[in-house]
């Protein structure tokens, strides 16, 4: 498993440990990932997914899953969440119809 948000692709950074004495040592900065489970209103089923506490801030702030994803460029979101995102376009796309 990747240490890589989901939806937002935020993954490994690195950089230096710089000592009192300006040595400088490489490490990596983590993002910090959560184990959640969301809710797609679209589709009315529960999705666990790995994202960091700042995808987890956003998707709040945008009104939940389905309109994360909506909004979400497509080339940042995994594999998954690129399905889950089509599977919501397809259903919104439905219920218009309908």
């Amino acid at each position: 498993m990747s240490r890589s948000c989901e939806l937002t692709g935020k993954g490994v950074q690195s950089g230096n440990n710089v000592s009192h004495a300006n040595n400088k040592t490489r490490r990596k900065f983590l993002p910090n990932l959560c184990n959640v489970t969301l809710i797609s209103d679209a589709l009315g089923q529960r999705f666990r997914l790995r994202v960091s506490a700042h995808a987890l801030r956003s998707v709040e702030h945008r009104g939940g899953l389905d309109a994360f994803l909506l909004k979400a460029d497509e080339r940042e979101l995994s594999m998954r969440a690129r399905l889950l995102r089509r599977q919501i376009v397809k259903k919104t796309a439905e219920a218009v119809a309908a």
